[in-house]
């Protein structure tokens, strides 16, 4: 079949969808999707969001395509999806239509085989693509006190890459807190303030395997010289470097880039200081620069992260959801973003409003919500109730003795019961430092043994948190 059939083969495709499914669903997943080409069986379609995309790939909607598509096309078609960025007036998200390229380089090569690791051999023109997807952009990255430090240093290194105090800048978080995320908004708005700056985004893997096919085919000079070039570069995931081999070679092309001034940009599920398995001479290298970490959302940044994403499906929480969820769902913000599509496909298969009651019964799917595990909100909600004050007035700079002290305990108790670090619990408690939340535990303890009062209080929350505990 020749291309010009494919509006007409997707009608008849769409038509025999409708038939089949509520309509409901059909038009939320399938009256979007446009027909783009048909050559040789491939049938390639366009798709609003890489969300749309993965709903479609899930059961039973993937069923009912794939049997349309073979009853119109016979059992050899294949689908490709294109995804399309549009332009939106919405505060947020934003979307790039396109990343620029980077410009071509002079370099030296051998005519046996490609020296650029991103090619395959035999293309001789010598381009790096930067290899960043445009909805990682700042403008979809929603800020709060969890990420504002690793945001606001981004910004800094885009607007000046390799001429700012933060080379490298050493990202560090649980997985789906926003590292990816945030290392390519950093590339793509250097691609737009400084469109000559040669920017490569690579995962740790990829540059390991690269290395290995170097070394197999006796080319560690020339694959060194390719990453040498580059003014950008964004390693992610270096916890992965744990070969003594692929260390060597990244840290003499750490140092080179280094020396030249140019910026190197980091990802790791772990701080510098706790990364296994790396040389020392290349974890010191690491600790040059600035070491930002990525925490879990705190609950205003979950509910704008609720708002942002629903905002992206084309949906408006009502803001009693919008409250439940934040104070349910406190997981990465991956997990947030499963939350919002698990609850928009229930609504648009069962044809339910979204209400509190239908987002209770997503979140017991997502969330063990009466987990006996603590969590920073489920403490703070109970030393609320106990002390009759709000959860705003807890995380406020009130200075009130009562405040103080409910606040204080909370630290304590989260410190205690929890594997929160000090860090995390400082930034949900009201954008604190490590070093206050340190004196609220060590003031709690000596209060401990000194005042009954503050003892009782303590020895309650705990009951209470974790019956059978006491001191």
């Amino acid at each position: 079949m020749g291309e010009s059939n494919h509006i007409d083969i997707w009608r008849r495709c769409l038509q025999i969808i409708k038939n089949n499914v509520p309509d409901p669903v059909y038009r939320t997943w399938f009256e979007p999707v446009k027909p783009v080409s048909l050559k040789d069986n491939l049938l390639t379609i366009e798709v609003p969001s890489d969300a749309h995309m993965r709903q479609l790939e899930e059961m039973p909607l993937i069923d009912i395509l794939a049997k349309t598509l073979k009853r119109v096309l016979g059992n050899s078609v294949k689908l490709q999806y294109n995804i399309q960025y549009p332009k939106t007036t919405l505060q947020y998200p934003h979307q790039n239509e396109q990343v620029a390229s980077n410009r071509p380089i002079p370099f030296p090569r051998s005519d046996k085989e490609s020296l650029n690791p991103f090619i395959i051999p035999g293309i001789r023109k010598l381009t790096i693509e930067p290899n960043l997807n445009p909805k990682y952009s700042f403008e979809n990255f929603i800020e709060g006190v969890c990420n504002r430090l690793a945001r606001s240093a981004g910004e800094r290194v885009a607007q000046s890459p390799g001429n700012n105090p933060f080379c490298p800048l050493f990202i560090h978080g649980g997985s789906g807190l926003g590292k990816t995320h945030l290392s390519q908004a950093i590339g793509l708005k250097v691609k737009e303030l400084h469109p000559d700056k040669i920017v490569l985004y690579v995962s740790a893997h990829v540059f390991k395997t690269q290395y290995q096919e170097a070394v197999v085919g006796n080319n560690i000079t020339s694959f060194m010289h390719f990453y040498e070039q580059i003014d950008v570069l964004i390693i992610d995931d270096v916890q992965v470097f744990t070969t003594p081999g692929t260390q060597n070679v990244f840290f003499h092309i750490f140092n080179y880039l280094h020396q030249a001034g140019k910026q190197i940009i980091l990802t790791s599920d772990v701080a510098p200081g706790r990364l296994q398995g790396i040389e020392t001479r290349l974890l010191q290298r690491f600790k040059w620069g600035l070491s930002a970490e990525l925490l879990p959302p705190d609950y205003e940044t979950r509910v704008k992260i609720f708002k942002a994403k629903s905002a992206n499906e084309g949906i408006v929480l009502p803001d009693d959801v919008v409250e439940y969820l934040a104070n349910k769902v406190t997981g990465s913000v991956r997990e947030l973003e499963g939350t919002i599509l698990t609850l928009l496909a229930h609504s648009t298969f069962n044809r339910e409003d979204i209400t509190i009651d239908l987002a209770k019964k997503v979140t017991k799917q997502i969330v063990n919500v009466d987990s006996s595990e603590l969590s920073l909100e489920k403490i703070r909600s109970v030393v609320c109730d106990y002390f009759k004050i709000t959860p705003e007035l807890i995380v406020s700079k009130t200075r009130k003795r009562e405040i103080v002290q409910a606040r204080q305990i909370t630290m304590y108790l989260v410190r205690n019961l929890t594997k929160a670090s000090l860090a995390s619990i400082g930034s949900q408690m009201g954008g604190k430092d490590h070093a206050t939340v340190l004196h609220a535990c060590s003031t709690v303890s000596d209060l401990i043994d000194t005042d009954r009062s503050i003892r009782k209080y303590v020895s309650d929350l705990e009951r209470q948190l974790k019956p059978g505990k006491q001191l």
